[in-house]
């Protein structure tokens, strides 16, 4: 499965390390203002998505995870 992020916060969005190692796919760098970026989840996934606002010094961070999907 995809899943789309489209950054339209007006500011930078860091991508949290958790992402990759929880098995998604994409590109790490942070996302710019206006930019999408596509994840990848395994198969028979969907995406659980948290964002974390750190203020205006660190900014802000995204975390996807893939949920197993055990409906019939």
């Amino acid at each position: 499965m995809k899943f789309e992020f489209f950054n339209d916060t007006g500011r930078l969005v860091s991508i949290h390390p958790g992402t990759k190692t929880s098995g998604i796919k994409c590109d790490m760098d942070s996302i710019k203002p206006l930019e999408a970026r596509t994840f990848l989840l395994p198969p028979g996934t969907y995406p659980w998505v948290k964002m974390w606002d750190y203020g205006e010094e660190r900014g802000l961070s995204i975390f996807v995870s893939a949920k197993k999907d055990d409906t019939p």
